[in-house]
């Protein structure tokens, strides 16, 4: 079978990543286009772009009883302001972006809500300190989340994603502890 013919061209140091975006509204996939040297999973805490710009993208309303088909678009460029939260689009991966080896750390598992959206994963805090401290220290626009399971309870049918690490806006998000 013949490989889709992508709708725009890199230059010879880009690379296109599959990726997820949330707002309060939709969730949105696509091709981020980056340098071949970035960190997808995580350059919203690095570059902080204006916009994430997504291409060949699908965008799904997610507000209402039930979901409507994707719209498509060649393009769609979503204020990085309104981003709640972003991971690539499985089954692409980057490796962790931590050392795993580290003393005095530990992967607490939580559930955060986050508008329509419930990621149940794990946040990386140190041995030292319960969730609640750790969320008032955190300076971070954007916090990670691990093995993370994302579903919309408002609209089951929607199923669930699941990623191996996941940014989220610490600002409009709610944390519970999750017990295992």
């Amino acid at each position: 079978m013949a490989e889709k013919k992508k709708l725009y061209t890199l230059a010879p140091d880009e690379k296109a990543t599959p990726a997820m975006v949330y707002t309060m509204t939709t969730l949105a996939w696509g091709d981020v286009i980056t340098k071949e040297m970035v960190r997808v999973s995580t350059y919203l805490r690095t570059i902080a772009p204006e916009y994430v710009s997504l291409h060949e993208a699908r965008a799904l309303p997610v507000r209402g009883a039930s979901p409507i088909q994707p719209l498509a678009f060649t393009q769609l460029h979503v204020r990085t302001p309104h981003v709640i939260a972003f991971h690539l689009l499985p089954p692409a991966n980057e490796p962790p972006d931590y050392d795993p080896g580290e003393e005095n750390r530990k992967m607490e598992p939580v559930s955060v809500l986050i508008g329509p959206f419930r990621f149940d994963g794990l946040i990386r805090t140190s041995t030292r300190t319960d969730l609640a401290t750790f969320l008032e220290i955190s300076t971070e626009v954007f916090l990670s989340l691990y093995e993370v399971e994302i579903s919309q309870p408002g609209v089951p049918s929607l199923g669930v994603v699941r990623a191996p690490m996941s940014l989220i806006r610490r600002d409009v998000s709610l944390f519970a502890p999750r017990i295992t």
